[in-house]
């Protein structure tokens, strides 16, 4: 194995975005992935997204979030199963689960009987609202917490204007986000087992705890200011012009960062004398004149195409870009020259489209190694590897 973290063991019994995301960067990073599933269904991602043109392999979403691991299923339900598991555990350094707020405890799979059998055990649950409070016994998935965390009051169109009303982020934000504290979690605690304590630890993450933190700045400015952050569409909330503007073909987002830039952008637009104008001369003055200065930059950019503003304006140092889709973000120059689309051989041999991790090490790069599992694929090998028993 290579990559940073080669001998590391990680069990994943996890399902769905979260979880499987946080274990495939574990996985990425050269660690040990054993994926533990339910016999017969699996993961319920393997049922959700779109498959290749023939209908086979496994879906997109189950794609997305489990390459680098190996796949074994077991039957928690049955004795047989805790025991294998246990053992597992025993061989482990670090579990991650998220089922229900204490549904494993009733198996005998709850940290302090885990810890008990293993003391360097990290261990991490991952849950919708955590593993106390009055929510915790709830169910919830990503949209609930886009909702509940304030994450929909402040996406989508403004009031006002046509469509208006709260909008979900484009993707499982919520599911992703978690799932990267919960890696930056787990390694923070084998650090701390492995410098300091000797013993692992339990992690108790939940979604909307992790979408809440992720909102960073923009709860900030309410804590701080005490007014409400709103929808502002493709706009700042703190900054302007940094929003998207129609040019002579297709939409460009620009980004005015300070002063300065503000001024270099109005010169490449024509408007040499907005800067000096007490009205525009500050960012707070501009937020504050947003209704007189948005349509003279909006009639201005109207007379040339997204591309040829982009080179314009990175000239004179003014940050812009196009609104992609897909297709146009593979065919960019940048993106084609960092990777960031790859291909992995496939269980059938064929090629598997990826989007690759975006971690460069200079020393332990990332490996990929292992096409996403079929259900159980790795059963016997596993537990020959980490038990010793036979099929």
């Amino acid at each position: 194995m290579s990559g940073p973290l080669p001998r590391l063991r990680v069990l994943d019994m996890t399902r769905v975005f979260a979880g499987p995301w946080c274990a495939q960067i574990l996985g990425d990073f050269g660690a040990d992935v054993v994926k533990v599933e339910q016999p017969g269904t699996g993961d319920d991602v393997r049922r959700m997204g779109f498959r290749n043109a023939d209908g086979g392999g496994e879906t997109s979403s189950f794609q997305a979030v489990n390459r680098n691991k190996r796949a074994i299923t077991l039957d928690i339900g049955k004795p047989e199963g805790q025991a294998t598991l246990r053992a597992l555990v025993a061989k482990s350094d670090v579990f991650i689960e998220n089922f229900k707020a204490g549904g494993l405890a009733k198996y005998g799979l709850d940290y302090a009987s885990l810890s008990a059998l293993n003391p360097r055990l990290v261990y991490c649950s991952i849950t919708g609202f955590g593993q106390d409070g009055p929510y915790a016994p709830l169910p919830g998935y990503d949209p609930v917490f886009q909702a509940m965390s304030g994450l929909m009051s402040i996406t989508g169109v403004p009031d006002g204007q046509p469509g208006a009303g709260p909008n979900l982020v484009g993707y499982s934000v919520s599911d992703i986000n978690a799932g990267f504290y919960a890696t930056i979690a787990i390694l923070a605690a084998l650090h701390h087992r492995d410098t300091v304590s000797g013993k692992g630890q339990h992690i108790d993450l939940a979604l909307l705890d992790a979408q809440i933190a992720a909102h960073s700045h923009i709860a900030m400015n309410h804590l701080v200011s005490g007014r409400m952050p709103v929808r502002a569409g493709a706009a700042s909330q703190i900054n302007t012009p940094w929003q998207a503007f129609e040019t002579a073909d297709r939409p460009l987002m620009v980004a005015i960062g300070n002063d300065k830039q503000f001024a270099a952008f109005c010169r490449v637009l024509g408007l040499p004398d907005l800067p000096a104008d007490e009205r525009y001369t500050t960012n707070r003055a501009r937020m504050a004149n947003k209704p007189t200065l948005l349509p003279a930059l909006q009639a201005a950019l109207m007379a040339k195409t997204a591309r040829e503003w982009m080179d314009a304006l990175n000239e004179v140092g003014v940050a812009s870009g196009p609104i992609n889709d897909f297709g146009a973000v593979a065919e960019d120059p940048q993106v084609k020259h960092r990777r960031m689309f790859r291909q992995l051989p496939g269980q059938d041999g064929n090629a598997l489209p990826m989007i690759a991790n975006p971690v460069n090490f200079s020393d332990t790069p990332v490996d990929y190694r292992r096409p996403p599992p079929r259900l159980g694929e790795h059963t016997d090998e596993v537990l020959r590897d980490w038990l010793g028993e036979d099929a």
